[in-house]
């Protein structure tokens, strides 16, 4: 056992026993205060801090036992330990201080290795004991600063939350002959999944969906500065439209030109390995022609008003992978009557309980049995039958975006 020493008072009527105690304990290396009586022992404990009382029971004016007991009013058993020297035959004595609080007890005439030895083990538990408290208050406190921080974070999420959930559509730009609608859900808080539908001009709608890789901040962070840098701003070109030669108007950039200037700017980081997929398109509303890229992202789904459903499977690699990767625009032409159905991997990769994807042939089933249904209803039940699918909630974000020539 490792050798504790401490601050010790000694409370003991006999001047002889005090100094005789005091002084071989003082050559063990503690440091000894003695008190004559039990008023004078009180007075002390009460202007001094000591690790250790050694408390004679036999005293003339207050005894002991109720020096003993007014201590323990105050002072735990494990914050001051006391050992009470009884007389050898007084097994009274001994069971009553037991009972009262003592930590221990010594007889007279005392044997001071025995002395010293109960004072050595009094002390290192006191010593384990002051550790243990000091473990909890410093865990207590650090709980309260975890506490704080997490407080903080979940303030600093919400707003944050709140400023991706701003950039999604406010308002669709819908007309008589063709309709838009859109899902989105994140899978936490803040999500990597992003979307929007946006006038580019009196006759062009820009469109895209996108997916960046992970979950959390980090993916939340590039997704809003995506989002930002192909919102259109008024009156300036952006990487979404530029200006007319003659200055009157605007032109929407080519799909193929955005995703391969985003391609240029945002090459994978390789500390982080973040990279991102998108669906990125522009509509014409008079002639309802599409001009869209696919960068690594699940091929949308065309439903025809007549014939088969099919996935539009032409893609390009993520953006962020290949530094110089060419982007092919297709060009499809909508119908009235057809639909177009654009959704991030988190609805076909949901599984069952037999770890089966719920894969994009269940989608092309599903959106086509919704035919009838309205098309933003139609969106709610395709996640719907996703969730059914899965085994437990999903954990990926899920976006979907829907366009409807009627």
């Amino acid at each position: 056992m490792e050798t504790r020493t401490g601050r010790l008072l000694i409370v003991d009527d006999n001047e002889m026993n005090r100094d005789m105690l005091s002084r071989r304990l003082a050559r063990l290396g503690h440091t000894v205060a003695t008190a004559e009586d039990g008023h004078a022992a009180l007075e002390r404990i009460a202007q001094e801090p000591f690790d250790l009382v050694l408390l004679n029971i036999m005293m003339p004016g207050i005894d002991g036992f109720e020096v003993l007991e007014r201590l323990r009013q105050t002072h735990a058993p494990t914050e001051l330990p006391v050992i009470m020297a009884t007389a050898k035959d007084a097994r009274e004595d001994i069971v009553k201080a037991l009972k009262s609080g003592a930590n221990d007890y010594v007889t007279k005439p005392l044997d001071f290795p025995v002395v010293a030895a109960r004072v050595q083990t009094q002390l290192s538990l006191k010593h384990a004991v002051d550790q243990i408290v000091a473990l909890e208050k410093d865990l207590k406190r650090r709980n309260e600063e975890l506490q704080s921080a997490n407080e903080r974070m979940s303030k600093d999420l919400a707003a944050a939350a709140k400023v991706q959930q701003s950039m999604l559509p406010a308002t669709l730009p819908n007309t008589d002959h063709v309709e838009f609608a859109w899902y989105f859900r994140p899978c936490e808080k803040l999500a990597g999944d992003i979307l929007n539908v946006f006038a580019l001009d009196d006759s062009h709608v820009g469109l895209y969906l996108l997916d960046v890789s992970g979950h959390g901040v980090q993916a939340a962070l590039l997704s809003v500065t995506l989002s930002r840098m192909l919102t259109p701003v008024a009156d300036q070109p952006t990487l979404v439209r530029q200006r007319c030669a003659d200055g009157s108007g605007w032109v929407p950039t080519p799909p193929g030109e955005v995703v391969a200037e985003l391609n240029r700017r945002f090459q994978v980081d390789l500390e982080v390995t973040q990279y991102f997929t998108m669906h990125y398109a522009v509509l014409d509303m008079r002639t309802c022609e599409l001009r869209s890229v696919c960068a690594g992202h699940p091929g949308p789904i065309h439903l025809p008003a007549e014939g088969e459903p099919a996935i539009m499977t032409a893609r390009s690699f993520p953006v962020g992978w290949v530094p110089e990767a060419a982007y092919p625009e297709k060009r499809l032409a909508l119908k009235p009557g057809d639909r177009l159905y654009l959704y991030s991997d988190g609805i076909p990769e949901a599984r069952n309980e037999k770890r089966e994807q719920f894969s994009e042939r269940r989608i092309v089933e599903t959106v086509s049995e919704l035919r009838g249904a309205g098309l933003r209803e139609s969106l709610d039940r395709l996640v719907a039958a996703a969730d059914a699918w899965s085994a437990q909630p999903l954990d990926d974000d899920v976006a979907s975006l829907a366009i409807e020539v009627k």
